[in-house]
């Protein structure tokens, strides 16, 4: 499955904060954190971190919850939204990247991992060197924002934060069922995805104890980070790293919302900043490797060595 998509890489377990991860790193050069989205795994990266890892070390690895890695739950065994906040998944990944050397290092996230990275970025602003972020809006202003349309496109945001076990057993009735409705909605349909990676992905969904983790994730999202966001705006915390945003034209983000104004307000001035809509669904690395990869390229080199 995903252990084909990456040629040269190496995978192994990581317990930074003490739940594995399952963790593939490879390349060589600056480090470069690569975060994916819900539902799937580190395999989404794979048409881009091959020719990434020529100039860049990157470490991918699959969030808590996620793919590989380990499922938090409470002693009881219920469910633990606070084991899945932001803050705790930016800081878990923060210590991974000590772990392995990197002081300093760039992020490139998607989805679900650009909401951890933006955090990270916040939390850890001496660490993150630039910051890259896929088809998201800010995750407070969505909430406060949320109209009809992005309650119809972005469903799952709503039924996944319902209380237990209500959506934890309408998953685990058909886990296949549910990622091809998430994912086979969207503009590129089911044809995006390589058939070794959407292996992965349902591989990952079958796990014992994801469809609670995944819920858990949107809880804390809807709850506990909320409070961490509003503490952050009502303190003047905002992001000084510079940043660059890549939002899919054909996708429901950038319909239902003033993407570059959103995060232009949570941005400090003087920061860095820029970004675009890109010609493809909300998969953009699945969708449009090759113009991603041209963008990083051009976005994470270093400003002293551009020519």
């Amino acid at each position: 499955m995903a252990d084909t998509l990456f040629p040269g890489f190496s995978a192994g377990t990581h317990s930074p904060a003490g739940v594995p991860l399952h963790v593939r790193c490879g390349g060589e050069g600056p480090p470069l954190l690569l975060l994916h989205g819900h539902p799937q795994t580190h395999a989404m990266w794979h048409r881009v971190a091959p020719v990434l890892a020529r100039r860049y070390t990157l470490v991918l690895p699959d969030l808590r919850g996620y793919g590989r890695s380990a499922r938090v739950a409470a002693a009881d065994g219920g469910s633990d939204p606070a084991a899945y906040t932001r803050r705790v998944q930016a800081a878990e990944l923060h210590a991974l990247m000590q772990s392995l050397g990197h002081a300093r290092y760039g992020v490139l996230a998607h989805d679900r991992g650009a909401r951890v990275a933006h955090r990270l970025a916040l939390d850890h602003p001496e660490a993150v060197s630039r910051l890259m972020l896929l088809d998201v809006a800010p995750t407070l202003a969505m909430y406060e924002q949320a109209g009809d349309a992005f309650a119809r496109a972005y469903w799952h945001w709503f039924f996944l934060i319902q209380p237990p076990p209500l959506p934890e057993r309408l998953i685990e009735a058909d886990p296949v069922a549910y990622l091809r409705d998430v994912m086979g909605r969207r503009h590129a349909g089911l044809a995006a995805f390589d058939a070794a990676a959407w292996a992965d992905y349902e591989a990952a969904i079958h796990r014992p104890g994801s469809a609670q983790a995944i819920c858990d994730d949107y809880r804390a999202a809807a709850g506990i980070d909320l409070e961490h966001d509003r503490a952050s705006r009502a303190c003047g915390q905002r992001l000084s790293v510079p940043l660059s945003l890549r939002w899919a034209e054909h996708g429901a983000v950038g319909r239902c919302f003033d993407v570059g104004g959103l995060w232009r307000e949570v941005i400090a001035p003087g920061t860095p900043f820029e970004g675009c809509a890109m010609p493809c669904g909300h998969y953009i690395a699945e969708e449009q490797p090759e113009a991603l990869l041209a963008e990083a390229h051009s976005f994470f080199i270093d400003p002293e060595t551009r020519p």
